[in-house]
């Protein structure tokens, strides 16, 4: 849209339509701050006080929340203040801090969705190697990776490799996407669409495997071979706990049975475990992923895609746009378009918050849980699989 300094000797009607439409900049931009600081920092505080929420899903999360609140206080404050002129208020040095962090962020989501991508298939399809593998530690390490790899996505426009500068059109500073020939940008875009697109690609495939596993073969019955009453072979387990349901650990029985139940009872004081159950006595050599645990997966799983697709949904216009300037020598786009697009990107560090509460059942309980006025009744949370023990972290 057009500046208020371009219409100094214009009527007094475009003007007014330039003070207007700043003043409506200016308000949209506050509301998505505010919503993005209040939703990022909520979040954030659950997951640290909360500790059954210290599991591996919910440190990425946690990681994503912070980062997204920090482009908010730092990034977002700068366009306001550049909305309505035609140059950049302040130092360049400032200008290319602010468009690195922009940048540096971007990635930042790009990168951790794919690696959340990754450890969700895993969590589904790998859950053994998951469980043994997914550790504070590693979760550590993913990060670490992560904030590398934007950085050094980030860093070499600072040097003027492409080009960080204030672009008046989108009132913020940020690369200068030219013609393919005029500068090297083309390869940062190219990264960032690759790397949405191979995360999209990931789900697809745990989407593939969840549907081809719904189909399980019938459990074939195979009977027990009983000598002296010890049950051995394939059936051994089921026919053994068959008989205690039975009678032989309960109830009155009769003379004949009862010295065979006395024996089966010296030799099993409790139940026989059932193949495919956990016991409660054996937390800690878990290694199955059963429905509940599953349940959960799926549901974690999901939360995360929305996000990704909200990324990508709310990024697409504005990459579109740079793409055609990059392809497109001299390309038209209008104002009000790119306008718009710009402020859809500042809406997605906002976004994230609103989409864990929609799709994540034990992040909206465990919010309930802190406001214990708000909460009505309780409902218990369902059990999750991870290798570390939360209260001692």
């Amino acid at each position: 849209m057009a500046n208020t300094s371009e219409f100094g000797g214009s009527s007094p009607s475009l003007q007014n339509y330039a003070s207007a439409a700043s003043a409506v900049k200016l308000a949209s931009l506050g509301l998505i701050m505010g919503i993005s600081l209040l939703g990022n920092a909520s979040l954030s505080l659950l997951l640290l006080k909360d500790s059954s929420l210290r599991k591996a899903p919910y440190y990425f999360l946690l990681d994503l929340c912070l980062a997204d609140a920090v482009r908010s206080a730092v990034c977002i404050p700068f366009v306001m203040a550049s909305i309505g002129g035609s140059a950049w208020p302040y130092s360049a040095l400032s200008c290319k801090i602010v468009a690195f962090m922009a940048v540096l962020f971007c990635f930042h989501n790009a990168f951790l969705l794919f690696c959340v991508s990754v450890t969700r298939y895993m969590a589904i399809a790998h859950h053994r190697f998951y469980y043994k593998r997914m550790n504070p530690c590693t979760c550590v390490a993913v990060l670490c990776m992560v904030w590398t790899l934007s950085v050094a996505m980030a860093f070499p426009p600072v040097f003027d490799v492409g080009t960080y500068k204030f672009i008046r059109e989108e009132e913020q500073c940020i690369f200068e996407h030219r013609y393919v020939k005029a500068n090297d940008t083309l390869g940062f875009m190219l990264m960032l669409a690759v790397i949405v697109g191979t995360t999209h690609v990931v789900y697809i495939k745990m989407l593939c495997f969840v549907y081809d596993h719904r189909k399980m073969k019938p459990a074939q019955l195979v009977p027990a071979i009983s000598q002296n009453w010890t049950f051995h072979g394939p059936g051994a387990t089921g026919q053994a706990a068959a008989n205690w349901i039975a009678g032989f650990g309960r109830g009155p029985m009769p003379p004949t049975l009862l010295g065979i139940r006395q024996n089966l009872h010296n030799q099993h004081p409790t139940p026989p475990t059932l193949v495919g159950i956990r016991q409660a006595s054996h937390l800690g050599n878990r290694r199955l992923l059963v429905l509940d645990e599953f349940k959960m997966e799926k549901r974690i799983g999901k939360m995360y895609y929305m996000i990704t697709l909200t990324f990508l949904i709310l990024w697409a216009p504005y990459i579109s746009a740079c793409y055609l300037r990059i392809f497109v020598r001299g390309a038209p786009v209008p104002q009000l378009y790119l306008t718009a697009a710009v402020w859809m990107s500042f809406a997605q560090a906002g976004a994230n918050p609103i989409i864990s509460f929609m799709f994540n059942k034990e992040l909206r309980l465990r919010l309930r849980a802190c406001f214990p006025c708000c909460l009505g009744t309780q409902t218990p949370m369902e059990p999750y699989c991870g290798n570390w023990d939360s209260a001692g972290l």
